[in-house]
Formats: structure tokens, C-alpha cells, sequence
């Protein structure tokens, strides 16, 4: 259990949040949600103790332990793989070592074998013995083999560090884990073994994260970092969002009778508390949701873009239509004979972890390379936009600010329409004169997805889109692709993103490309049945 006790936190005499009063309990997960900048990591830092708050305190039982997922992915490169995730236990790995070097020993004296004996005793109530089995399993969980635990970090790629650390996380049966950003460069199946530890996981979790299907399936509170100040709120992200879009819009019908959608909020709130999950914090989660009040769901001051794909003309039949495209890069195969046709109203998902390949594609798609071999045809009515994955090449050295940079893509360039559409794009005052060359990366994916809605295209390519961007950003755009009317070809792994949009599912496996028509839940599903058979 963790106690926060009037936490506040300035920087430089400005507040980032105070007054904070919290409680976090054994057998939940709490999701950490905010507009980015409003505080969330630092919130966690301050949980664990490599944060000192400016006021209040924070407290942790003496004989709980807990682990936090590292940020450093290069720290511990001179150690092997089984080395670092068994540091998860500092103490334990301090007695493995003590021991070793006790043993080593060529004088080893009475008083060696007292404090060996000593030492031996502590390790095996610690589950000692179990230890190499216990980080295999957690590596193997995670989908890397179980050899890797004798190799070099430093000689590991990049994605499989991360899955190293989390490993190291979770290792031990911490009392308490703290997690931030934990599915970043994870793939799919990883994903969803760490949903399940999660869920049957009987301590504290605390995690940070963009991801909302994860939010949605680990979380049984939220805690919102918001008008200066962090509150908690029974339920998941889902619910979190519904209710405080509702609340959002009683305030604007404050002047109207608001019995109605009281009945309609308490309605709501009855629903979710109905739904049924694997895991077996729902029914706590059940009893929580059903003793909640109007006055205890939350309100938030956070503001949506705008983001809205209209078409100047509607498509044709003819779409798309891909033949026997072949694409090596520095000798490598990319693509190998890849062949499909895109139908009137698909929305296709290039998924899975080869995304060289999609993005080659895509790139081939919008003529910026060539295919070795093969070809493709647009339909003669489509007029397609590009997302690219790097939009590196739209912004550096660019001397342009917001209005003279978005200017080149439309002939509307009054200063009205402008300001106008750049302030639905939360660009406003003198934002829009700022030099697009130093904007953050989710700026710059908002100038481009502006960019994009003033071509008034029929059909949509879009390469990673949500990268970069806060949660508000990512369900702004997410919805804004549900309502597009057009086609849309798109890469990500956003489950919720995908599964929410998606009408077919394309993926660029070891074994070739499939190909099926169906949501992304159901492409999940069949996967994993697939995986058990060949067991």
C-alpha cells in the first residue's frame, strides 16, 4: 500500500500539481492519465522515492518492496541477460553475489561458513532456487527465448531490452510495481501476456501509459492528472472517458433540466458495472461502481482536436488494385510478391512487427520508390493523402511558422480560415506564428494530419499516425477515421486504434502475407488459436 499525504510538487514557483491525498491498495491497478506535460511521470518518480514532492509525503510500509520498470536501456549492458532481471530483487541478487564470492574464497574460515549458512537460509526463504526458473519464465512470457538468459544485454536489440526490463519489473512478486509506458515496443502477444500477469497480479500496480485497450483491460481505477490537482476514480479508462464526456456536457447544459441525464449517467453507470472480465479484480471493481454518485465522476478541463477527413468526391469502384510487388532493401527482402485488391468502404490495418515492410509499401503506394518487381493501379477517381511514418522531411530547416507552412497545402489562406482551423488543431494566440522547425513531435503530427484534411481526399494512407500523440490526440483522431467515409490503408499497434476502425486485417508474417476481412479482436483471436494447435 502507498499513502500520499498532501503531495504538491512545484518547478521554479510555478505548481505542477498540489494538495494531493491518495491511497493506493493492494489488488488494483491504477492507470495514470494527463494531458502530456501535466505530470504523470513525474508523479511516478515521486511514488518512488527519486523524487523529492515540495511539500507532503509519501508512505510505503518498511517491509514492502518496489520495483519500478527502467527508463535506461543501456544500464546494464556489462551484465548478462538472467543478471538483470534477477536484480529486479536487489537483495536477493546481493546474496547470490555474497555467496559467490564467499565460496570463491581459498581461505574460507569458520567465520565464512557461519555467515554462508546465514546466507543460504535468506536466500532460500526468498525463493532463491527458484530464481533462474522464475526470470525464464517471465523472458519466455514475454516471447524471447529462454537461451537469451546467458547472453550480453549488450549485445541485445532494442525491443528486446525493453521486454529485459520489464522482466526485471516484474520479477520476484514485488508488493508493489510501478510502470511507465510499459507496451512501448512490445508486440501483440507480449501485450497480452502482460495483461494476464497483471490481472491475476495480487499487489500494487501503478502504470503510466497511451495505450487504451491496456487501460481498459488491466485497470480497475484511473488517476487523472488534471487542473493542477490528481484525483482517482473507480473504473477504466473507457469508463473514465464516457462519464467524463458526459459530465463535460451537463456543464454545457447547465441552463436545461439536468434530471434527464442524471437518470441517463446512473443508467450508464449501472451498465458498466454489469460487464463481466477474466480478471478477478472485477468483482471489487463491480461493488466499487455500483456505490458511485453523480458527484463522484469526473469533469476535466483537457481540450480535443479537431479532427475531421471529409472527400471532395466520392470513390469509385475501382480502388486499388496490387500485383506481384517485389521491394529488396540493401539486399534484404522487404516485400515478395505481395498481390491484394482494396474494395469499395475498406479500412485495412497493416499489422505486426514487420514494419519495414509496411512502410515500404506505403512508400511505393504514394511513388516516392519503385518496386523491383511488379505493379499497382489507383482507381481514376481516388485521390489519396500520406501520413508518413518520418515527417522529418516537412520540417527541418523549414524557416516557415504554422500559417505560411499549412498555407502551402490549400487556397484558402485568409488569416480567419487559418487561425481558424489551426485553433481547432489546438494551435492558438501566437502559437500559430511559432517556427514549425521547432515544434514537439505531437505538433508536428497535428500540422500533418491538418495537412491531410485540407486535401479533402477519398482515400487516406497513414503510417504509425498515432506515434507522438497524447491520449486525447489518439481518440481524436481515432474518431475521426471511424467517421471518414473513404478507404483508409493504414499501419499501427494501437489495439484499440485498429480494432475500433478496422474492417480487414493485413499482416506481413514470417510464414507470407495474410490477408482477412474481419475486426481485429476476431484476427487476435484466430492468431492464438492458431499458436495453441501448432503446440
Amino acid at each position: 500500500m502507498i499513502t500520499v499525504t498532501n503531495v504538491s510538487l512545484n518547478f521554479s514557483g510555478t505548481p505542477l500539481f498540489k494538495d494531493v491525498d491518495l491511497k493506493f491498495t493492494a489488488g488494483n491497478c491504477y492507470g495514470i492519465i494527463g494531458a502530456n506535460g501535466a505530470g504523470k511521470s513525474t508523479f511516478l518518480r515521486i511514488l518512488s522515492g527519486d523524487l523529492e514532492p515540495s511539500t507532503g509525503s509519501i508512505s510505503v510500509p518498511p517491509a514492502m518492496r518496489m520495483s519500478v520498470l527502467k527508463q535506461d536501456h543501456f544500464a546494464y549492458d556489462a551484465y548478462t541477460v538472467l543478471d538483470t532481471v534477477i536484480m529486479g530483487n536487489q537483495r536477493l541478487y546481493d546474496i547470490m553475489k555474497e555467496k559467490d564470492a564467499l565460496y570463491a574464497k581459498e581461505d574460507f574460515t569458520d567465520e565464512d561458513g557461519i555467515k554462508a549458512s546465514e546466507l543460504e537460509g535468506e536466500f532460500a526463504e526468498m525463493n532463491g532456487w527458484e530464481a533462474e526458473s522464475d526470470a525464464s519464465r517471465l523472458i519466455q512470457g514475454l516471447g524471447l527465448s529462454g537461451d537469451i538468459l546467458y547472453s550480453q544485454m549488450e549485445g541485445l536489440m532494442e525491443k528486446e531490452k525493453v521486454k529485459v526490463l520489464l522482466a526485471q519489473a516484474l520479477f520476484g512478486k514485488p508488493d508493489i510495481i510501478l510502470l511507465d509506458e510499459p507496451t512501448n515496443g512490445l508486440d501483440i502477444q507480449a501485450i497480452d501476456w502482460l495483461e494476464d500477469f497483471l490481472m491475476e497480479y495480487e499487489g500494487t500496480v501503478i502504470v503510466v501509459s497511451h495505450d487504451r485497450h491496456f487501460l481498459n483491460t488491466v485497470c480497475t481505477s484511473i488517476v487523472d492528472v488534471d487542473y493542477g490537482k490528481i484525483k482517482m476514480y473507480v473504473g477504466n479508462y473507457e469508463f473514465w472517458y464516457e462519464s467524463s464526456q458526459m459530465i463535460q456536457k451537463m456543464v454545457r447544459d447547465q441552463n436545461k433540466k439536468n434530471e434527464d441525464k442524471i437518470k441517463e449517467l446512473q443508467s450508464f453507470i449501472q451498465r458498466f458495472s454489469a460487464n463481466k472480465s477474466k480478471s478477478k479484480q472485477a468483482t471489487a471493481r463491480k461493488k466499487l461502481i455500483d456505490k458511485l454518485t453523480v458527484e463522484e465522476l469526473p469533469s476535466s478541463s483537457r481540450r480535443y482536436p479537431f479532427v475531421g477527413f471529409n472527400m471532395d468526391r466520392e470513390a469509385g469502384k475501382e480502388i486499388l488494385t496490387v500485383e506481384g510487388i517485389s521491394k529488396s532493401i540493401d539486399g534484404v527482402k522487404i516485400l515478395d510478391n505481395v498481390s491484394f485488391r482494396v474494395n469499395k468502404g475498406d479500412k485495412i490495418a497493416f499489422v505486426g512487427e514487420n514494419e519495414i515492410a509496411n512502410t515500404t509499401l506505403f512508400r511505393i503506394l504514394m511513388g516516392e520508390i519503385e518496386p523491383d518487381a511488379g505493379s499497382y493501379k489507383w482507381g481514376t477517381t481516388i485521390t489519396t493523402s500520406y501520413f508518413p511514418m518520418d515527417n522529418s522531411a516537412f520540417f527541418n530547416g523549414c524557416d516557415l511558422n504554422l500559417v505560411q507552412w499549412l498555407g502551402q497545402f490549400t487556397t484558402e489562406t485568409t488569416e480567419t480560415f487559418m487561425r481558424g482551423f489551426l485553433g481547432r488543431m489546438l494551435f492558438s494566440g501566437d502559437d500559430v506564428f511559432k517556427p514549425v522547425k521547432v515544434l514537439s513531435g505531437g505538433e508536428k503530427v497535428r500540422c500533418m494530419l491538418s495537412r491531410m484534411m485540407l486535401y479533402g481526399s477519398n482515400v487516406l494512407v497513414l503510417d504509425q499516425p498515432t506515434n507522438h500523440l497524447d491520449l486525447e490526440s489518439i481518440t481524436a483522431v481515432n474518431n475521426g477515421l471511424i467517421d471518414f467515409k473513404g478507404n483508409l490503408l493504414f499501419a499501427s499497434h494501437d489495439h484499440e486504434f485498429i480494432q475500433t476502425i478496422a474492417n480487414r486485417i493485413i499482416e506481413f508474417a514470417p510464414e507470407g502475407m495474410i490477408d482477412r476481412l474481419c475486426t481485429y479482436d476476431e484476427y487476435l483471436d484466430e492468431q492464438r488459436a492458431r499458436a495453441l494447435a501448432n503446440k
